[in-house]
């Protein structure tokens, strides 16, 4: 599976009520980081397919999701489960750090 699109009005469809964990990441397009780990998140995608649903959201085209999230800077990863955010990371990461980080919260 790629990644998926999410926005404030689909936000709980796609992600609070999926069946799967949902990593979320909330990015821009003037943001060099998010750019520089969309690949690694597309890789996540497609080697965790059917385990793990990868959703990414632009703040500047939504506005309310990341400001209920309390999002303050990007790129953020917020994993969801059940429908509750359960894990946070901020920043730009190397591919073996965010393996980790998803294999400690999964």
């Amino acid at each position: 599976m790629s990644v998926i699109h999410v926005s404030d009005k689909n936000f709980a469809k796609q992600v609070l009520e999926s069946d799967k964990p949902v990593l979320v990441d909330f990015w821009a397009e003037w943001c060099a980081p998010c750019k520089s780990i969309a690949p690694m998140l597309e890789e996540i995608a497609e080697a965790r397919d059917g385990e793990l649903v990868i959703a990414k959201m632009n703040i500047d085209e939504n506005p309310n999701t990341p400001q209920e999230y309390k999002i303050r800077g990007i790129p953020t990863l917020l994993l969801f489960k059940g429908g509750k955010r359960i894990a946070i990371s901020v920043g730009a990461q190397a591919r073996h750090t965010l393996d980790s980080w998803l294999e400690e919260n999964l």
